[in-house]
C-alpha cells in the first residue's frame, strides 16, 4: 500500500508539473510574456518641490529673506530640473538678487548621481539699474560616500565670463525628527564681473548650521547660523562698495516639500 501511495503520488506531481509547463509555452501564468509589459520603475514619472532653505537672515547691519529650492519632473533617469536661489533684503537697505535661475536636463547615470544640463538666468535688483545675464550650466549633483550631499556646476555667462561653484551638506540625526544640518559653500570665478560683485579666484566661503524639528516630513521649523567671508579681489570690490567682507547671521526658517 505505501509503494502503491508513493507512485500515485509521484503521477500527480508529475502531471501538475507538466501542465505548468504547457501553460509557460502557451503564454499564460506567473510567466507570460503579457506580464513582461507591465512598466519598470523608471517609466513611472514622479515630482517633487523642495525648499531646502526658506529662511530670514538677521545680520548686524541689515535682515535678508533668503531662499534655495528644486522641482523636478520625470523618473529615475531623465528629469526636467529647475534651481532657484536668491535674496532680498528686508532692513538696512533695499534691493536683492536671485543668484540663479536654472532649468536644466538632468541624467541619471547612477542610483546616487544625475548629471545636469541646461540655462540659468541671474538678476540684481534695488535702487541702482538692474542687472542680468543669461548662462550655460552644467554640473553634477548626488551623494557621496558617508552620506554627503553634493551639488556641483560649471556656469559660463553669454559674455564669457565662467565660475566654478560647490555646494555641500551633511546632516546628523539626533532623533528620528531632530535634525542638525551642515552645509558649505564656495565658488572660483575664472575672470573678473565688478558688476556683479564678483572677482577673479575664490569668491568666498560660506558656512551654515540650522537644527530643524520634522513636525511632519513635508514641514520642518529649523534655526541656525550662517557665516560668510570674501576673499581676494571679491573682497576688494566690497570693500569699495563699503560693506563688510565678513558677516554672521541668526536665522530663522522653514524647510518644506511637497
Amino acid at each position: 500500500m505505501a509503494v502503491k501511495h508513493g507512485r500515485y503520488t509521484a503521477l500527480v506531481i508529475l502531471g501538475v508539473m507538466g501542465s505548468t509547463t504547457a501553460a509557460l509555452a502557451q503564454g499564460v501564468g506567473p510567466q507570460a510574456e503579457s506580464d513582461w509589459s507591465l512598466p519598470v520603475h523608471d517609466d513611472v514619472t514622479h515630482s517633487q518641490l523642495l525648499m531646502d532653505r526658506f529662511e530670514y537672515q538677521d545680520g548686524d547691519d541689515e535682515d535678508v529673506f533668503a531662499w534655495e529650492g528644486q522641482a523636478w519632473w520625470g523618473g529615475d533617469t531623465h528629469r526636467l530640473v529647475v534651481d532657484s536661489e536668491g535674496e532680498a533684503l528686508v532692513s538696512g537697505g533695499d534691493g536683492g538678487e536671485v543668484e540663479s535661475f536654472d532649468v536644466q536636463y538632468g541624467y541619471g547615470f547612477s542610483a546616487y548621481w544625475q548629471a545636469k544640463a541646461g540655462l540659468g538666468y541671474q538678476t540684481t535688483f534695488g535702487p541702482g539699474p538692474d542687472r542680468d545675464r543669461a548662462s550655460a550650466v552644467v554640473g553634477v549633483q548626488g551623494l557621496a560616500p558617508y552620506w554627503f550631499e553634493v551639488d556641483t556646476g560649471l556656469r559660463v555667462s553669454e559674455d564669457g565670463d565662467a565660475v566654478a561653484e560647490f555646494e555641500g551638506e551633511y546632516e546628523w540625526l539626533f532623533t528620528q525628527r531632530l535634525i542638525l544640518q551642515g552645509r558649505a559653500e564656495t565658488s572660483y570665478a575664472f575672470s573678473e564681473v565688478p558688476e556683479f560683485g564678483v572677482g577673479e579666484g575664490v569668491n568666498g566661503l560660506t558656512l551654515g548650521l540650522r537644527l530643524r524639528y520634522e513636525l511632519a516630513r513635508e514641514f520642518a521649523p529649523y534655526i541656525g547660523v550662517r557665516w560668510q567671508d570674501q576673499y581676494g579681489d571679491t573682497a576688494d570690490l566690497t570693500r569699495a562698495e563699503g560693506e563688510d567682507t565678513e558677516k554672521t547671521s541668526l536665522v530663522a526658517g522653514v524647510r518644506w516639500w511637497f
